[in-house]
């Protein structure tokens, strides 16, 4: 995916988002993207939203989860 345009990575991306909250942001973002009002200057600078926008839950989530095994 080198060769391919920041825009397009962050699409990809966001074509395995899905489901509750993340179908918001992910058509939010998707707009914004289309009507040029987000430029991500690289794909990191998009994970590290998308991170700062769910990585607690899914920390919690995991730990919950991990906590579900040991039961």
């Amino acid at each position: 995916m080198k060769r391919t345009s920041v825009e397009e990575q962050v699409q990809w991306v966001l074509s395995y988002v899905q489901g509750g909250s993340a179908d918001v942001w992910k058509e939010n973002v998707m707009e914004e993207l289309e009507l040029e009002e987000v430029e991500y200057k690289s794909v990191e600078k998009f994970l590290t939203s998308l991170k700062k926008e769910f990585g607690e839950e899914e920390e919690e989530s995991m730990k919950v989860a991990e906590l579900r095994k040991l039961e």
